[in-house]
């Protein structure tokens, strides 16, 4: 399976395109729009969110609630768009006012902030305008991932796999180990957070340290985890190493706006310790006809394959680089040192994040669970599913 993404942050709309979708899955609109809604909550958030509400059209690949095996095609309507639409106008440039407002919407933008796309991009691409690059490079952009990653995981719900998330860290407040804890119950308190955290006491100093960092014009960044339950042994592949699964996942979530490390199981934290304490023993339960661990410090994943515990993914989000207060940049037209621009932008988006975090994972494990057990069909997905388990099962 593959797709296509378009649209800017001010135009008209989010677009998607997904191809290889197989036919006959049962989509419930409501549901990506649930997801959708997941990710507009969290504290910290900003002024965008309070003018979005995000709801998703189908326009094809779709009859009567069921994928046809064509192209599903996916759309979100900007709603801010009737603010913006001189100003991102696909035809012509808006006529300059003659007394026009520092920071006014219609300006061309030449002040590059520290930690964005807008200087790398506006030379990559020749642009005189940072808009041209901004406007792409938003994280407004994930919206439309959350709608892809909302289809996968209706397909995942009919082989019992599901996705969780809950923030583990913002700026430096960190919650305590969780692992004990049933992905299932994690996912129930994080719902209820407005953090996205499982802690109630930690939820409060994160708060905190929010509403500080966003009184004094600054930003903060946070860690994250993603769960995955209910996952077979054999997703991925040690062969190739575009197909490893784990090289698949990060990737993908470092696609995600402002990530900037993944770590599955222990991560970095392996490299410290004795290969005694790092690597998970193998037990076979014989009433259940299945291999098993104690521990999972794996992850889930081991030599790129899936080996059917629960996948644990952290990623760590640096803060957002729009800032009320901005660093130091250049002008790219007169070359003077001055103060970056000022985007509407968050305090904080971890808890966001998050549920992005999510859509990406779920959409990664649903390609490689096609790529595995093929089939153009429901159908043919779930009996070759079914094979494969009964096969396992006498290994």
């Amino acid at each position: 399976m593959r797709y296509l993404s378009a649209g800017e942050s001010h135009g008209p709309c989010l677009v998607a395109v997904i191809e290889g979708l197989p036919s006959n899955l049962q989509l419930d609109r409501g549901k990506i729009n649930q997801q959708l809604a997941r990710r507009q909550k969290g504290h910290g958030r900003g002024g965008r969110m309070k003018i979005e509400k995000d709801r998703v059209e189908i326009l094809s690949g779709l009859r009567f609630g069921k994928t046809l095996g064509s192209p599903l095609t996916l759309t979100i309507t900007n709603q801010d768009y009737k603010n913006w639409q001189e100003v991102m106008n696909p035809y012509q440039a808006p006529e300059k006012p003659d007394h026009e407002e520092e920071n006014s919407c219609g300006e061309v933008l030449t002040r590059p902030r520290p930690g964005h796309a807008d200087l790398a991009g506006s030379l990559k691409y020749h642009q005189d305008d940072i808009r041209n690059v901004l406007e792409r490079a938003s994280a407004r952009e994930t919206a439309i991932r959350v709608a892809v990653g909302g289809t996968a995981r209706q397909m995942l719900d009919r082989f019992n796999i599901a996705v969780y998330s809950h923030v583990v860290g913002i700026g430096g407040i960190r919650a305590e180990s969780m692992e004990n804890r049933l992905p299932e119950q994690l996912h129930r308190l994080a719902e209820e957070s407005s953090v996205r955290c499982a802690d109630p006491v930690i939820e409060a100093k994160m708060i905190e340290e929010i509403d500080r960092a966003k009184d004094e014009g600054d930003s903060l960044g946070g860690v994250f985890e993603i769960l995955v339950t209910g996952v077979p042994p054999g997703l991925g592949s040690h062969v190739h190493w575009d197909r490893k699964l784990d090289g698949r996942l990060a990737g993908a979530l470092m696609s995600l706006q402002a990530i900037k490390a993944v770590e599955i199981g222990l991560g970095f934290e392996a490299a410290a310790l004795r290969g005694s304490r790092v690597h998970d023993e193998i037990y076979y339960d014989e009433n259940a006809n299945k291999y098993f661990r104690k521990t999972n410090r794996s992850g889930g994943i081991e030599g790129g394959l899936t080996n059917g515990e629960t996948l644990r993914i952290r990623c760590a989000m640096k803060p957002i680089p729009t800032l009320y207060r901005p660093l130091t940049s250049v002008d790219m037209k007169t070359k003077k040192s001055l103060q970056a621009g000022v985007e509407r932008s968050d305090a904080c988006a971890v808890p966001a994040a998050s549920v992005v975090g999510e859509a990406i994972v779920a959409w990664e494990i649903a390609c490689t669970f096609v790529d595995k057990f093929g089939g153009d069909s429901m159908e043919e997905l779930k009996a070759a599913y079914e094979t494969y388990l009964r096969m396992i099962a006498r290994r």
